[in-house]
């Protein structure tokens, strides 16, 4: 993954791809599997994950993994700006 000084987001490395720029070094398989889940999707939603991972040109796993990753970062900002008030 490239080197800055924060991570980033699902939607900024989308955007980078719609701009054409590689975003291969966002998605690498240099991780420890810690449990196996099984998640049942609808099949609409399984559409649009192969549709973004085919514009992203990577698996859909990769996908779910990094939109999961961007929900939960977003929810941890937004709990802590409430503690914050």
């Amino acid at each position: 993954m490239p080197k800055t000084s924060k991570p980033v987001s699902a939607e900024e490395i989308a955007e980078m791809a719609d701009r054409g720029e590689d975003i291969s070094a966002h998605f690498t398989n240099s991780f420890t599997v810690v449990r196996r889940v099984n998640v049942d999707f609808t099949a609409p939603m399984l559409r649009e994950l192969d549709e973004e991972a085919m514009m992203l040109n990577v698996s859909r796993q990769a996908v779910i993994k990094t939109l999961l990753r961007d929900a939960l970062d977003r929810r941890h900002l937004a709990a802590k700006s409430r503690q914050a008030h």
